[in-house]
Formats: C-alpha cells, structure tokens, sequence
C-alpha cells in the first residue's frame, strides 16, 4: 500500500467511531420522547455502545494477530454494517440498545486494526505522527456528523442518523475489500490459545510504559465523553437551544479537535511524544477548571458549553494521538493485542464517565461542569505520576 492510501482507510476506520456516537447525538431527546422513556434510558445506546466497542477490543486485536489484519477487518465491517441496518429497522428501545451493542463490535474492529497497521508499518514517533495526521480528517467526521445528524433528525427522524451509518460502514466495507493488503507479515498461530492470550494481556499490564500513556489516554477520552453524553439534554432541553441548531455548536466545539492535532503534528517533531502529551493535559486542566468557575458564578448559556467543549476538544487532540502510539510502542509482536487492551481501557473509563453524566442531570450545568473538572484533574495528574515510565521513541 502506499502512504496516502494507508493513511486513507486508517482514517476511514477510526472514523466509525466519532460518527457511531456523535451522528446520532441530536437525537437522543426524540427518541426517549418516541419511545417514552426517560434520559437516562435512551442514553443506554451509548453505554451499551461503549460496553461492546470495549470488551471486543480484547478479541478483534489477538484475532488479527492470528490471522492477519484484512480478514479481521472485513469481518468487523461486514458485522458494522449488517447491525447499523437492524439499529435502523429496530422496533423498540431494548431492540435498538441490543443492535447498538452488536455495531460496537463492528466498529472497535476497525478502530483496532487500524490502530495495529500503523504499529506495523512505523515506529512510535512515526506512528504518533501518522496518527496526528489520521486525526486531522477524523475531525472531519466529528464536525460534520453532528450537524448532518441534525438535519436528518428535522427531516427524517432518529431511524436517518442509522441509515447514514451502514452506508459509511458499506464505503469503508467496500473500500477495504479493494485496497487493504495485509501487514501483519508473521501472524502468530498461537495468539488465540487462552494460555498465550493471557500471557500476552498479562504481559502488557504488566509493562508501566502502557500505562504510561494508556491511562492518560482512557482520561483523554473520558473528558470528551462527558460531553459527547451530557450535551444533547444539556444544550437542547436546559438551555433550550433548537435541535436543528445542535449540530452546529457540537461541531464548533469539535473544531477542537482539528486544532489539537494539528498542534500536535507540529510539536511532535520538535518536543517529543512526553512534552506534547503534558501540554494537552494542562489545556484540558484550564478547560475543565474554568468551565467550573463559571458554572458556580450561576452562568447559563450555551456559549460557556460550546467554548469548554472546544478547549477539551483541543486538548484530546493533542493527547490522543500521542497516548495511542507511545502505549503499543513496547509490543512490536503483540500490537493487536494492546491495542485491544488500550481501547477496552478506554471505554471503561469513558463508561464510567457517561454513566455518572446521565445519572446527575438536574437541570443545570453544574454536573457537567464538576464532572468534566473532574476527569482533567485526574487527566493532568495521571500524566505527571507516570512520566517516568514512558519513553519518547
């Protein structure tokens, strides 16, 4: 494969996940009206999400191990897209929160695997970059799949947003069957025997560069987690902003992210994976610390939401490409594998963070607020605690 058309389906499958959680997002008030259930129900379609998209992560990366990249891939696209189309069909809550949990499976194989081709094709600081440069498109997703969310709610109702995910999941499908080549060049025969599979986890746990960089990275997404749960009810039923309108102030807010990692691109290079990795902690930090303050000083706008959701935006950006490269930089022979245990690590802490999110709505901003100071605090922390652990590769 060439470079552009490497960097063009990683980004391709990492872009399933943004566009899973974020397309739909404007949604959510119409369909716990439709279904007749509360908030804190409907958001099951995200937890749920969440659960799959990180327990499978713990088998689609020793399965691409074992068998090669592009077989566990198709596999993953071809579940994506199949369980999209039932999320679109579904007749009830519990039928779309199961269907929801089956697409997760889908798409964390495509979010693995990619992860795992950049481990093997560079090295950490290549691959950081590579990353970086896949993350700069992937804003693309997040910025337009709010707003596209929107209209298709206005328009079409909540059944849309599902539409246009299993035609993205039959492009990537599509696109993959005709382009990838494999790049796993020794796939391990072993890598699926319980004996070696829990040798290999019990390996990557048991190495601190991992979570040198995968705690941090886990918080990272956690913080914008927080948001991607909180800010439906939050922006459209507090503060009364218009469901049409949504779309675009998550997605301003998500320009965050484009301008995270192109920070990141260029500091990189010049700072190293570690010194990046503090800067964007420290900018999540002032971002949640200040998203507080005027919480308490009894604040009520939309704009306070939007302006603290670019700011940690900002701050994943930077992190996350640098938290992914520097945790599989260690396992050269077990990519897939810490890939997996990086993003099942991850949606844990990001599980955690919406559940506490959609069990305190009190029709202010106030949790939000707490939350999200919250999760950077740990963010900031967790960086500085483990640096020595971590290496600039």
């Amino acid at each position: 494969m060439t470079p552009v058309t490497l960097i063009w389906l990683v980004t391709g499958c990492l872009m399933l996940q943004p566009l899973s959680t974020d397309l739909y997002l404007a949604s959510l008030p119409s369909m716990a009206t439709d279904f007749g259930v509360t908030p804190a129900a409907v958001q099951n379609t995200l937890s749920l999400f969440v659960i799959g998209f990180g327990s499978a992560q713990l088998v689609s990366g020793p399965l691409s191990d074992r068998y090669g990249r592009r077989p566990v891939l198709i596999g993953g696209l071809t579940l994506y897209l199949l369980s999209s189309i039932a999320c679109a069909l579904a007749p009830s809550l519990t039928w779309l929160v199961a269907a929801r949990f089956v697409q997760a499976i889908g798409c964390c194989t495509g979010v693995v695997v990619a992860r795992a081709i950049i481990r093997d094709a560079h090295s950490a600081a290549d691959g950081a970059r590579v990353l970086a440069k896949a993350s700069s498109l992937l804003s693309l997703a997040a910025i337009s799949g709010p707003v596209l969310g929107s209209y298709l709610q206005v328009a079409f109702g909540w059944r849309a947003a599902f539409v246009a995910l299993a035609l993205a999941g039959l492009t990537m499908w599509i696109a993959t069957l005709l382009r990838l080549r494999e790049s796993n060049s020794q796939p391990n025969p072993e890598a699926m025997r319980l004996g070696i599979l829990a040798n290999t986890y019990s390996k990557v746990t048991r190495t601190p560069a991992f979570w040198a960089y995968a705690l941090p990275g886990a918080l990272s997404y956690a913080s914008i987690f927080v948001f991607i749960s909180g800010t439906p009810f939050v922006l459209i039923r507090v503060l009364g902003v218009a469901t049409a309108y949504y779309g675009y102030l998550f997605a301003f807010g998500v320009c965050g992210y484009l301008t995270g990692a192109l920070i990141c691109r260029r500091l990189l290079g010049t700072i190293g994976i570690q010194r990046t990795l503090r800067l964007g902690t420290a900018i999540g930090l002032a971002g949640g610390l200040g998203f507080l303050v005027f919480a308490i000083a009894g604040v009520q706008h939309w704009l306070l939401v939007v302006i603290a959701l670019f700011v940690v935006m900002t701050a994943h950006g930077i992190n996350i490409p640098c938290t992914q490269a520097g945790s599989l930089a260690p396992f050269p022979e077990q990519a897939g594998a810490a890939a997996g245990l990086f993003g099942f690590v991850m949606m844990v802490v990001a599980l955690g963070a919406g559940i506490w999110v959609g069990s305190s709505h009190d029709g202010t901003l106030l949790p939000l607020a707490s939350i999200s100071t919250t999760v950077a605090v740990m963010l900031f922390a967790s960086t500085r605690l483990l640096a020595r652990h971590g290496k600039d590769a």
